[in-house]
């Protein structure tokens, strides 16, 4: 399924970047008393209800200042309010609806997207007698919170699941057979060097320029009679090096490609070693759960020798050492070299998160590990009564326990290692649930 996108728009100050690190539950937008702090939009996930939609911060609207820079952040906000699923209008509680708040909700109101205005700021009851006041915009009654506090905030998560379209968490179309395969990088890797090379044909612009592609681009085809869809994105940088305008627009529509696929080829440079643009892309696949094949595009500019293979790939493992399940591929999009190599690593992957493992076995296998590898925290020893594999796409182990809080990140590593070791699910992401013994 792909994800919804939910916008965050409002004045300078009000809070946006502080409500947005609340919800995706880490600080990764800049949060600073100067209006204007956030130019270009930021983006994380947010899980809530057995649900994730992607959560969207953006600059002011309404700076008192005409320059490029603040033509620049109101473009911004306007890619995202038409790329939104929703809006979150934030305003702030303290201070009352202004004069540019009251030019916002006539901005939101064109657009004809659902909108819930947020009042921010509310520390305290007597901040909250004031929620009235925001009826003169127009909109439906204001949702109070506290983005510094968490106040309030369970329940504007609960109001954004019930006001999301439905068609916004629609499967993509398509029979259930077909393996969605994006091919995601950062810029002038070779991405869409690959998927004419695969197609056969020129499907895709190519071109030396990076950032040549905006937007994705969906192939099908098939390969050793398996039916396939290759979607081609734009380059994903590091967000500290996204561009403003439409580079930053083009980096939510890879991330929503690798959202909807059930496999991302995840292209390299072989030239190079691996950067943290490469790991921040890595390291979305792999939060995803998603299968992975990694190609060291370009291997026919490498300057050949019988050490070359191994020592690349000792780097690579070692950058990107969250992928070690995922297989690894040398080719040249250019000249052809192994790209069927990586079509057979994509149909062993799709091959591997479709496995599924009886429940006896699982059971007889972690009542091994347990007994083996008991673990302990705070003085109280974790036990695992039950265990099944209740999914796939990606492969999904449930745990019944005593305490679930108990589970140490470190040990559902280790309990992860332990299932690879025995089952295999080479290439594809893993899900671990720790449930407690009466749910």
């Amino acid at each position: 399924m792909s994800r919804a996108i939910v916008a965050i728009v409002g004045r300078p100050n009000v809070g946006k970047s502080t409500l947005f690190n609340r919800l995706v539950g880490a600080p990764l937008a800049v949060v600073h008393g100067t209006p204007g702090t956030t130019r270009d939009r930021v983006y994380g996930a947010v899980d809530w209800g057995n649900t994730s939609f992607t959560l969207v911060d953006t600059g002011g609207i309404g700076l008192q200042r005409a320059d490029s820079l603040n033509d620049a952040v109101i473009a911004q906000v306007d890619l995202a309010i038409e790329q939104a699923d929703l809006i979150l209008f934030l305003t702030d509680l303290r201070e009352g609806p202004v004069g540019t708040d009251l030019d916002v909700a006539k901005r939101l109101r064109r657009t004809n997207k659902p909108v819930l205005l947020v009042a921010n700021k509310g520390d305290s009851p007597r901040d909250r007698i004031h929620a009235s006041e925001f009826y003169e915009l127009g909109l439906d009654a204001p949702i109070v919170v506290s983005a510094i506090r968490g106040t309030g905030t369970g329940d504007l998560l609960d109001a954004v699941l019930q006001r999301l379209p439905p068609e916004s968490f629609a499967p993509v179309e398509g029979d259930e057979d077909r393996v969605s395969v994006a091919i995601v990088g950062r810029p002038n890797v070779g991405k869409s060097s690959l998927l004419n090379a695969i197609a056969g044909e020129t499907r895709a612009v190519v071109d030396d320029l990076p950032g040549t592609t905006r937007d994705a681009i969906d192939t099908d085809l098939e390969y050793a009679g398996r039916p396939l869809r290759f979607i081609d994105t734009a380059g994903i940088r590091k967000r500290g090096h996204i561009e403003p305008g439409v580079e930053s627009f083009s980096v939510l529509r890879a991330m929503r490609a690798i959202d909807r696929a059930d496999i991302a080829v995840v292209m390299l440079d072989a030239q190079d070693a691996v950067t943290a643009q490469d790991a921040h892309v890595a390291g979305y696949i792999h939060e995803a759960a998603k299968g992975c094949v990694i190609a060291l595009n370009k291997w026919d500019l490498v300057e050949p020798s019988a050490e070359a293979g191994g020592l690349y790939l000792a780097t690579i493992r070692k950058g990107l050492h969250f992928l070690d399940y995922a297989p690894a591929v040398f080719t040249s999009a250019k000249t052809g070299l192994h790209v069927n190599r990586v079509l057979d690593a994509i149909l062993e992957v799709a091959d591997q998160r479709d496995r599924r493992i009886p429940t006896a076995q699982v059971n007889e296998f972690i009542h091994k590990v347990a007994t083996t590898h008991p673990f302990t925290r705070k003085g109280k020893a974790l036990k695992i009564l039950y265990a099944t594999q209740a999914s796939t796409r990606p492969p999904t182990f449930v745990f019944f326990v005593n305490e679930p809080e108990l589970v140490h990140f470190a040990y559902r590593r280790h309990l992860e290692n332990q299932i690879r070791r025995e089952f295999g699910f080479q290439g594809t992401g893993i899900r671990l649930v720790f449930r407690h013994r009466g749910e």
